[in-house]
């Protein structure tokens, strides 16, 4: 087993929380959500077992990964991994519409697999061809933000050709375009975003006002009825933003600022408890009155709930990504590069939102949208106004040492 350096070994905290996440955590999102604890929790446990054994290669080359020949010409193929439940179906939930409009108008195969049911459990997969310089037998994969920058990090990911991305240039949102983590997009492009937001139970709140993170900790009347999320992103990254603290640039002392701040809820009383998705259900039945909930879920509990709403605070809320990546040594880049391209053009995007319902990255969609489901195109969650954008904040990159003394932190504030 390969050796890597004490700092880059995953500390007990950071595996509690990606055991959390497998759990209940991001890990579970909506139409992900069975499958992802389901199939891949028992796999990706065991994937956390060798992670933390083993260690993650430190930091390498960040100057772009390496190219293998490209086939695309050759070979009208492409091998995409994605995770489950993340793309359009037909009735009979064997055909991929979008997909198959791509090979008609290409002439691209594409080899589509739901291979990916946890970040951390695919990245094991993939490790050892990725470390040793190899292919990994996929042309496309979608990783979330965090891995994306760690992939990009280590060199393991392939720069993209601007010249085969038109519409992807032109037409994403200007709230994803400059992550720190790759700035200007050089190396991946959102497949969706994922935001945080308030959400609550009309009928449990009974005329209590919430707007901000603050009623969620302070109002004496939500005593015991409001939730916050396992996520440690999500939950310290909402509480910064209603500190004042913005979370791409704050410092240590902020962290620990946020982390006394939602001590205190604890000590109180005043959290509930830290959730992941399966909030939805209390939040329904009106256990919690209200809680951070994950956008996605808010769009489907409130077509299924008349009492459940959300509220987007003026301190604003969290916004974070699935990524689009070409791993090194793929041999049909240029290709990947074309179907990336053709998920930016409005009219494949409108209809991958339209099954989705998460944060669609793409400008111009609305009107496409509005004519497959009028709802979904007026639904801020799914289609931000540039009102909402403007609110989107993301939460900065951190080195191995902050991740571990952070969620070190955070395990000890949710007890996990």
């Amino acid at each position: 087993m390969e050796q890597y350096e004490p700092d880059d070994r995953l500390s007990p905290a950071q595996v509690a929380a990606m055991r959390r996440s497998l759990r209940n955590g991001r890990a579970a999102l909506t139409r992900r959500s069975l499958l992802r604890a389901s199939a891949g929790g028992a796999l990706a446990l065991g994937g956390l077992g060798s992670l933390s054994a083993c260690g993650i290669p430190a930091a390498g080359k960040t100057a772009g990964g390496t190219s293998a020949e490209d086939h695309s010409a050759q070979e009208k193929k492409i091998a995409f991994s994605n995770w489950t439940e993340y793309m359009d179906v037909d009735d009979s939930g064997k055909h991929h519409p979008t997909l198959d409009a791509f090979t008609k108008r290409t002439g691209i195969k594409v080899t589509y697999t739901e291979d990916i049911n946890d970040n951390n459990e695919f990245f094991g997969k993939i490790k050892p061809q990725l470390a040793a310089g190899q292919d990994t037998g996929r042309d496309l994969i979608v990783l979330t933000d965090w891995l994306a920058a760690r992939l990009i990090r280590l060199g393991w990911v392939q720069k993209l050709d601007p010249a085969n991305l038109p519409h992807a240039f032109a037409n994403l949102s200007g709230q994803f375009r400059s992550p720190d983590w790759d700035p200007g997009r050089a190396y991946s492009y959102p497949w969706q975003g994922i935001s945080t937001v308030i959400a609550f139970n009309k009928k449990a709140l009974d005329g209590v006002e919430v707007t901000s993170v603050s009623d969620l900790l302070d109002n004496p009347k939500l005593k015991g009825r409001v939730g916050f999320l396992t996520e440690m992103r999500d939950t310290v990254g909402m509480t910064l933003l209603d500190l004042g603290k913005d979370p791409a640039s704050f410092t240590a002392d902020d962290y620990d600022a946020a982390i006394a701040r939602l001590q205190k809820g604890v000590d109180r009383g005043q959290i509930r408890r830290f959730t992941g998705n399966d909030y939805t259900s209390d939040l329904t039945k009106g256990d919690l009155a209200a809680c951070l909930a994950w956008a996605g879920d808010v769009v489907q509990l409130k077509a299924d709930s008349p009492d459940v709403d959300f509220i987007v605070p003026d301190s604003g809320y969290l916004t974070s990504s699935d990524n689009l990546l070409v791993p090194n040594k793929a041999r049909h880049k240029t290709n990947a590069e074309r179907l990336i391209d053709y998920y930016y053009e409005p009219q494949a995007a409108a209809e991958l939102a339209a099954y989705i319902n998460y944060v669609c990255p793409v400008d111009g969609v609305k009107p496409y949208l509005a004519k497959i489901d009028a709802d979904a195109a007026n639904n801020p969650l799914i289609i931000p106004d540039k009102a909402m954008q403007a609110k989107s904040h993301a939460f900065r990159s951190l080195s191995a040492k902050e991740e571990t003394a952070f969620e070190a932190q955070f395990a000890k504030l949710t007890g996990a």
